[in-house]
């Protein structure tokens, strides 16, 4: 019997997007209930925050 486990660093399955491909996605899907949130792309972490005059900023 195999006991060996799956290393923690693998990286997690996408979830899927609850839009069809091609359509805006609408920022609650991402912010949630939270003002800023990390995105990691391509190695580099980003920062999308929601500001209090309602606009998205994204910085590195």
């Amino acid at each position: 019997m195999n006991t060996e486990t799956r290393s923690s660093t693998t990286t997690p399955p996408r979830p899927a997007l609850p839009v069809a491909s091609g359509q805006p996605l609408d920022s609650s899907v991402l912010l949630g209930n939270r003002d800023e949130i990390e995105i990691s792309h391509k190695g580099e972490t980003y920062r999308l925050r929601h500001t209090r005059q309602g606009k998205l900023i994204l910085t590195k």
